[in-house]
């Protein structure tokens, strides 16, 4: 009798929907949890070092690496013409090459490596290498790349119906632009790998990657190699936030080549100016839209044009694009819309994957729509909100074609209003801006619908490994990463949970391309949906054999067996027994049972046509709603978040506790993307914002004093998903939209009357500080 997913019995202890705490929560909170760099240097370890383009855009005449193979304690040197096999790293288009060959595309783009004894004298080389470089015009901007045509791919578009007709019948019409921009992810533990090389050409790497099998993919394309001949592992990563999805995997290349070239032991590990001036980002975004709608508030039409910085080069902007083109409508039924993606290639470093994945920049149109709406009909935004939300059994079909069949928008909405007493507040808020002229406080909300699954549907599947051994003990492998965000500890939930043992009996290792292969990216937000349902497969597999064993073993029919509290009952009449679930194992090996299986888990339903842009690409939304309190000092433009309110559909959540975590910790990113981390670059087009001394990101005082937090209750996700729980990694970000709603409200309350707010993202004091004097001379000039 297998295991039932919808139905958790919870008798053993550390089984799903239980708080746990991090798998290796004391270990790092001790320095004792080991990354890449603590790892003990095999003997003959040689260090790498990047030789890094000083240019954004040139012609690469010559590369003159002499001295730099001269200096002391340099092993080897590589450039293009030294790559065995492909110069191409693309993750999944082509010709993006590891080392510039004739042309380099940005500052920080690698031209050579250096392979040293040490790390400072592989640094050390690397500065001397002498590069000739013809400088070419540079396009550094969203602007300057859209006014010369410079896209990276044709014009990707979502519609639906009639936009431009019904523009020009809508009562009423709005036009507006404004821009966020891109972030740094700015993981604790920077990219690393170590290449081990091995056997008749065999080389293992340890990867601080999201993707272990894409940097096996890359590091083969570049070696010439078959995919078997390389192992990637990964035990941990510290942080990664999508910035280790395709970054890692060339990171990765470099020490493979180096490790190939002189037979030793090599890691790379970036410094963070390097890792900083080399690797992608968030993609900043353009906005222009127009917006009809009716004396209700009632958005009839939206015609919207998105512009990202894809950087230099393809990478995952596609995904990037079309995540961001599905999430334009977010909680809003629009009856006719266009939404216009345009992929801008400039001189900068090519943009990737960031949490949330396009889903962040495409949500924020609606919500500047929305306050604008409610500015001209003199309506609350609240009240502007509540009549475009879709609805149940009625517009209800997002403008790709997928329908909005588990609606929790309103719910959330209604519990984030009452918890955060938003009425009361609203009321005291508006009493003090009127009493005070220079500190202004502002309340924000934001309600929020996220598609989970890949774009690709391909990449919506998962494998797993799970043995349990002749003395009861588990091991667990699965081709899941873990970064931080506890994805270990709730799969190995889900196999304590199948089996019915305490959760310290299951071991997790590393992930490994040599146990579990052909993985997809731990991102998404699909880690515990993907590799939670293919353990269970693998895990229930195996509870399957150990019933019918005992079955035949204790003469009784299969469904007398139960697993229970780490043992296993057998219901027999007038002769009940209880086995140790560690005793059935011996038996079980000792009958010559298998106690190993594979498992495998694909997402049903999902389809998707990325030309038409039609389809299912969401195995199901995820839902939340967020209200957020802010102070400006409207003489300096510094601002504050004083209060969050933040209510999060997890489903039926496997681990509370890791839950809470990951909500807490997407806000205060969301925040940080959205106020303080601006990347700046001068004119040449080198980062200037490239470390911790002038990047800011959050630090423990910007978390808001007064923080609660709360997963949606008594609900069970509506689609089948791993014990009917919900992806967790993302969707919280976006929740901290709502500080730039309140920053917005609180701009507004300068005005003697009532004027509308631009504000670009991050909201930095110096934009908040003009938006004020903006706000406050269109307030002058109207009474005038």
């Amino acid at each position: 009798m297998s295991a039932d997913p919808d139905q958790a019995r919870g008798t053993a202890q550390g089984g799903v929907h239980s708080p746990q705490r991090h798998d290796s929560a004391l270990k790092h909170t001790t320095g004792e949890a080991t990354y890449i760099d603590d790892m003990a240097e095999p003997s003959g370890l040689l260090h790498a070092a990047l030789v890094l383009s000083p240019v954004a855009h040139g012609r690469l005449r010559a590369i003159d690496l002499a001295a730099a193979r001269a200096a002391p304690g340099v092993v080897a040197v590589i450039a293009a013409a030294d790559i065995p096999g492909r110069n191409d790293i693309a993750p999944g288009n082509s010709n993006e090459p590891l080392f510039a060959e004739t042309v380099v595309e940005h500052v920080g783009q690698p031209v050579a490596a250096i392979a040293a004894v040490s790390l400072d004298a592989a640094r050390a080389a690397a500065k001397k290498a002498v590069l000739d470089i013809e400088t070419l015009p540079a396009i550094l901007t969203i602007d300057a790349a859209l006014e010369q045509g410079s896209l990276l791919y044709p014009p990707s578009v979502l519609s639906r119906g009639d936009a431009v007709a019904a523009l020009q019948q809508a009562p009423l019409r709005l036009s507006h632009s404004f821009r966020v921009g891109g972030q740094e992810h700015f993981y604790l533990e920077g990219q690393v790998a170590l290449a081990l090389p091995g056997e008749d050409g065999d080389i293992t790497i340890h990867s601080s990657t999201q993707h272990p099998t894409e940097v096996q993919h890359i590091a083969a394309r570049v070696l010439g190699l078959d995919y078997n001949q390389i192992t990637v592992m990964v035990r941990r990563m510290g942080g990664a936030f999508g910035g280790k999805e395709s970054n890692a995997s060339w990171v990765a290349a470099v020490a493979a080549l180096l490790a190939r070239q002189t037979g030793r032991p090599v890691k790379l590990r970036l410094p963070r100016s390097h890792d900083m001036v080399a690797t992608g980002k968030r993609h900043g975004f353009l906005y222009r839209y127009d917006v009809g709608f009716d004396d209700e508030g009632r958005v009839l039409a939206l015609d919207v044009t998105l512009a990202a910085n894809g950087g230099h080069s393809v990478d995952l902007t596609p995904g990037v694009l079309g995540r961001a083109l599905t999430h334009v409508d977010n909680t809003y039924w629009v009856p006719d819309i266009r939404c216009t993606g345009l992929a801008c290639k400039t001189n900068t470093v090519s943009n990737t994957a960031f949490r949330g994945f396009g889903g962040p920049q495409g949500v924020v149109v609606m919500e500047d729509a929305i306050g604008r709406i409610a500015h001209v009909l003199g309506k609350t935004p609240e009240a502007v909100r509540a009549v475009n939300f879709y609805g149940e059994g009625i517009n209800d079909e997002t403008p790709y074609g997928q329908k909005v069949e588990d609606n929790l928008i309103r719910r959330c909405v209604a519990q984030v209003a009452r918890e955060s007493s938003w009425a009361q507040r609203r009321a005291e808020i508006d009493a003090f801006n009127r009493d005070n002229p220079v500190i202004k406080r502002g309340l924000g909300m934001f309600p929020l619908k996220f598609g989970i699954s890949f774009n690709i549907p391909s990449m919506n599947q998962a494998g797993a490994l799970v043995h349990v051994y002749s003395d009861g003990s588990i091991r667990l492998n699965h081709g899941g990463t873990e970064m931080g965000q506890g994805l270990f500890v709730k799969v190995a939930q889900v196999v304590a949970e199948v089996f019915q043992v305490d959760l310290d009996r299951i071991r997790v290792t590393a992930t490994s391309t040599g146990e579990v292969p052909n993985t997809s990216p731990t991102a998404a937000s699909t880690g515990s949906d993907l590799n939670g349902w293919a353990a269970f497969t693998a895990a229930d597999t195996i509870r399957q054999r150990m019933a019918t064993f005992a079955a035949g073993h204790f003469d009784v029919p299969e469904d007398a067996i139960a697993f229970r509290d780490n043992h296993v009952h057998v219901a027999r009449p007038g002769d009940n027994r209880v086995v140790a679930f560690n005793e059935l194992a011996r038996l079980c090996h000792q009958g010559r049972v298998s106690l190993s299986s594979t498992g495998f888990y694909r997402t049903p339903k999902i389809h998707w046509d990325p030309q038409a842009m039609k389809g299912r690409p969401f195995f199901y939304f995820s839902y939340g709603a967020a209200v957020a309190e802010v102070a400006i000092d409207t003489l300096t433009g510094e601002s504050r978040v004083l209060r969050a309110d933040l209510v999060q559909d997890c489903g039926r959540s496997l681990n509370p506790a890791v839950d809470l975590g990951q909500i807490e910790g997407a806000f205060a990113q969301g925040m940080g993307w959205l106020t303080c981390e601006e990347l700046w670059w001068d004119k040449d087009g080198r980062l200037r914002t490239a470390g911790p001394s002038t990047y800011k990101i959050p630090g423990s005082r910007d978390v808001p004093p007064v923080f609660n937090v709360h997963i949606l209750e008594n609900a069970p996700a509506r689609e089948a998903t791993i014990f009917r729980s919900k992806a967790i990694g993302e969707p919280p970000l976006m929740l901290a939209t709502a500080v730039w709603t309140a920053l917005k409200d609180a701009i507004a309350s300068v005005a003697e009357h009532s004027v509308p707010v631009t504000l670009d993202a991050p909201a930095t004091p110096e934009r908040i500080l003009v938006a004020v004097q903006t706000v406050r001379s269109a307030s002058l000039a109207s009474v005038e």
